[in-house]
């Protein structure tokens, strides 16, 4: 199985509120984030961002150049559908963070709670 196809059916076939990773609020990265003290226009992209609230805890807090990247498109259109309306003031990247084509220097913070950690083979 990819790891692609992996994600996918995790996200379609389970709640993120059942997934051991899940937190209502990402409240480390917020503090490490507020502690920097990037400004409110500042582009920020969470990269394995998929279902995670760290989107809107930023959009909550005026953050207005958000790019959330994740290899799943299903964990991305539930954190759309999630957001609603407010969904349109994201940028939405579904990519595999390995061969994804980012823009050089583009972003003042990049969020990755664990993305890397499952990179374990030397290519990666």
């Amino acid at each position: 199985m990819t790891s692609k196809k992996h994600w996918e059916t995790i996200y379609a076939t389970k709640a993120p509120e059942s997934l051991s990773w899940y937190q209502a609020h990402v409240d480390d990265s917020l503090w490490l984030l507020q502690a920097a003290g990037p400004p409110l226009d500042a582009a920020i992209i969470d990269v394995g961002g998929g279902a995670s609230t760290l989107v809107d805890d930023l959009l909550n807090l005026g953050y207005q150049r958000i790019m959330v990247l994740d290899l799943s498109g299903a964990a991305l259109a539930v954190t759309r559908e999630r957001l609603g309306a407010r969904a349109a003031a994201v940028q939405w990247l579904e990519a595999d963070i390995l061969t994804a084509t980012l823009p050089e220097h583009a972003y003042a913070v990049w969020h990755d709670r664990a993305v890397f950690h499952f990179l374990t083979r030397p290519a990666d």
